[in-house]
């Protein structure tokens, strides 16, 4: 135990660009607070422009601190990271709060950054499909893998899957290297919702299935205009309930393709986009879904299957190495270009589901939480040099 909390920097991740992102931050913050009280404090460094009650939501929880920087409105210290060595403004930022780790989350600060730093690699997408980034942007990520891995940082990597990856991609790489699984438990606030007030309030069926992923083209939601269009020629009428940003900045146009399919296939009454919708009708729309679908070609660590699991939601899923990871097998899968095999699951699940079950929070999900709170703090606390002792559970790999 050290006579300060340990404090680590996190840059805010907007909801906007990256959901999955915001909610990785809000529920770790949560899991340090209720497993590790005291013993971690995060400092959120923000843009003078990011989102009030994004941020609102953070501060919320106990022992966050939230920075307002102007070093932090987009990158402005990135050619100059790369150029001589830092990132001077960000690097001030972090000094005058005093901060003892810094996780960089798609921004590199600099090799002369003087503080120990921990670079978290959700996944190595890039790698494995790089048809769907533009030649800059796909360049722009590995250029800035390879410098945060030459510069020394701790790698923290979100699955075995992606640990694999990591190896196959970056065979020479010497970095200590943690596997830090994601685990969820919304607060109690975001429970309080009527789920059968939210699926009346959208005009849902009793019977629906979630699909609660951004409009990204790796995740694969043309698989799924597909699926609907097998079932309809089939006389059978399933409902997806698809909610999530529609940015994309890599591919702008994407949801306008997928809509317009919707559209002249005759399927808007199959497959209704909620937008961007509250927290809390999420995870009642979750809680209430017949099966949560991710048809995803490519996943870190999905954060819809860490939270339909923590519900025991049904899963409906890719079937993607990380997929199998996360559920041991316990969901029905189909392959990413197969649209026959989703139309075939979603009709056998449709035909078992019996109106309407609203699902609580399964009683084993405090341990799995405990774990990512507990993996976390070891891989901040060695990057700090605190702590000489394996991370708990998953440990570290060189």
């Amino acid at each position: 135990m050290t006579s300060r909390p340990l404090r680590f920097a996190f840059s805010h991740i907007s909801r906007r660009l990256w959901a999955g992102g915001y909610n990785y931050q809000r529920n770790l913050f949560a899991a340090l607070d209720r497993f590790l009280p005291g013993e971690l404090t995060p400092v959120i460094f923000a843009g003078t422009g990011a989102d009030e009650n994004e941020l609102a939501v953070l501060a919320s929880v106990p022992g966050v601190e939230v920075v307002r920087s102007e070093a932090f409105d987009g990158q402005p210290g990135l050619a100059a990271a790369l150029g001589l060595g830092l990132d001077s403004g960000a690097a001030a930022a972090f000094r005058s709060a005093r901060v003892d780790v810094v996780v960089e989350a798609a921004r590199f600060f600099g090799w002369r950054l003087a503080i120990p730093t921990v670079a978290w690699i959700p996944d190595l997408q890039h790698r494995s499909l790089p048809q769907l980034f533009p030649r800059t942007a796909r360049w722009r990520r590995e250029i800035g893998f390879r410098v945060q891995i030459a510069s020394g940082r701790t790698i923290m990597l979100s699955s075995e899957s992606a640990f694999r990856d990591f190896r196959a991609c970056y065979p020479r790489a010497t970095n200590r290297v943690s596997v830090v699984r994601f685990a969820t438990q919304p607060p109690d606030a975001f429970l309080n919702t009527d789920p059968s007030e939210v699926i009346a309030s959208y005009h849902l069926p009793q019977n629906y299935f979630y699909l609660p992923n951004q409009f990204y083209r790796h995740k694969n939601h043309q698989l799924v205009v597909d699926a609907l269009t097998i079932l309809k020629r089939r006389g059978v009428d399933v409902v997806v309930c698809a909610s999530g940003s529609t940015e994309d900045r890599r591919e702008p146009g994407y949801y306008d393709l997928v809509n317009s399919e919707i559209k002249s296939r005759g399927l808007e009454a199959n497959f209704r986009h909620l937008g961007v919708i509250p927290l809390p009708h999420v995870y009642a729309l979750l809680r209430a879904s017949t099966a949560l679908l991710n048809p995803s070609r490519f996943e870190g660590w999905s954060t819809t299957v860490e939270e339909a699991k923590s519900f025991g939601v049904p899963m409906i899923l890719s079937d993607i190495d990380v997929h199998r990871e996360q559920t041991a097998g316990a969901a029905r899968y189909f392959g990413v270009d197969d649209p026959a095999a989703l139309a075939d699951q979603l009709m056998r699940a449709s035909q078992q589901a019996r109106g309407l079950v609203v699902r609580n929070v399964v009683p084993h999900q405090d341990d799995n939480v405990r774990a990512f709170a507990a993996t976390f703090a070891a891989t901040m606390r060695q990057a700090a040099g605190q702590d000489a002792g394996e991370p708990a559970d998953v440990g570290s790999r060189r």
